[in-house]
């Protein structure tokens, strides 16, 4: 039988007492993502998983893509990449590459990275497509994102130029920005650096757009966007000691717009969220019937320390449910898993966590058996018909 209480439980009540509920950041974008890294906690959703137009922050599935080929090998730093007329074409923000040039796959990515280059894109494309064309990098684009639970993303190209059936999710934008960071740590300082010259051919384009960069707030990356359909768009990230936090913002009407909304959201996160510890290793949370073993109830506790982020005011106690299928058979041993605790704070995603036994209970003896199933019957004849159910 499926057995769920809710109550205060003692071990949470230190901890939990003075949580409050999320106030949820009321941002102008059209669609936002907040997620702190550290600990998977969503700190803020609007319109995350509708599909809309990325603009140059889908440069980042590219990114991924160069550096998944030099880390498997087929692609290397120093390789020179011919330039297609093609790629060449392509206006907006660019490197100003021609089709005499051979460019070093390092120069590429930096010219990606902070100067946004349309062109520098078309050209890892083209070099990493199954057929050699950007529209084939486009379709291998759809099916690696898929692959990696990106499911509201479909690419028509490799840059995010306009495009009707161009879109991504700002979820799925925040999943990739996090692959991005943890996966590939050699090539992310890239993100930081706020100034790339590319053999001097364009003083007019070499600053990163990323207006977090400078602010001395922990920010080091991630990506811009901006077209007419999609507005001023961001990809940011910033540190602040063990906190990581990734937020991605679309649909801003000026770049002002995005500088104010992604500093205001990066100290809002920081500064209205901390991380609190809230059961102890080996406390006990709750206990648990058992059927047939040499004791009639067992410990439920945890088999590490469980910290979550929660906002750092005081107000409404939080309540943690426990679930589990009993009386549990016996025999089990100490640290196997019997049940869930389930803690939802208000305005926040819920947390699960394992519990397991406290101790090794083992199988009752004849007598003890005896004892239990009586009480069971004698338990089911006071309910009635129902109560046997």
């Amino acid at each position: 039988m499926l057995k769920r209480f809710c109550r205060m439980i003692p071990a949470l009540a230190a901890a939990l007492l003075m949580a409050l509920p999320a106030n949820a950041f009321d941002t102008r974008a059209r669609a936002a993502f907040v997620l702190d890294q550290t600990t998977g906690t969503v700190l803020l959703a609007k319109n995350a998983d509708q599909p809309l137009p990325p603009a140059s922050m889908s440069k980042l599935m590219t990114l991924y893509m160069a550096f998944e080929a030099i880390r498997d090998g087929r692609l290397s730093l120093d390789e020179r990449l011919p330039v297609s007329s093609h790629a060449m074409s392509y206006g907006g923000s660019t490197m100003f590459l021609d089709t005499t040039d051979r460019v070093r796959v390092e120069d590429l990515l930096r010219g990606i990275i902070v100067l946004s280059g349309n062109d520098a894109c078309a050209v890892i494309a083209e070099a990493l497509s199954p057929d050699g064309t950007e529209k084939g990098f486009a379709r291998y684009m759809t099916q690696r994102a898929q692959q990696m639970g990106m499911t509201n993303s479909v690419f028509a190209n490799s840059n995010g130029w306009p495009a009707e059936n161009h879109k991504m999710s700002m979820r799925d934008l925040g999943l990739l920005a996090t692959q991005l960071i943890s996966e590939f740590p050699e090539f992310y300082p890239m993100f930081a650096e706020e100034r790339f010259e590319f053999d001097g051919r364009a003083p007019q384009n070499v600053r990163n757009r990323n207006p977090l960069l400078p602010l001395g707030i922990g920010a080091d990356g991630l990506k811009t966007g901006h077209t007419s359909e999609a507005g001023y768009g961001l990809v940011g990230s910033a540190k602040q000691g063990d906190r990581r936090v990734v937020l991605v913002i679309s649909g801003l009407d000026s770049d002002r717009a995005r500088a104010e909304e992604a500093e205001s959201i990066i100290n809002w996160a920081f500064r209205q969220f901390s991380s609190k510890s809230v059961v102890r290793k080996g406390a006990v949370i709750a206990e648990a019937d058992v059927w047939m073993g040499d004791t009639q109830r067992v410990g439920l506790t945890v088999s590490e320390d469980v910290n979550l982020l929660l906002p750092v005011l005081g107000g409404d106690e939080i309540k943690g449910e426990v679930v589990y299928t009993g009386p549990i058979t016996a025999p089990f041993e100490k640290g196997q898993e019997l049940a869930e605790l389930i803690i939802t704070p208000e305005g926040l995603p819920e947390h699960r966590v394992a519990l397991v036994a406290d101790r090794d209970v083992a199988r009752g003896g004849f007598l003890s058996r005896m004892v239990t199933v009586s009480e069971v019957l004698i338990k089911r004849l006071n309910e009635g018909p129902e109560g046997a159910l």
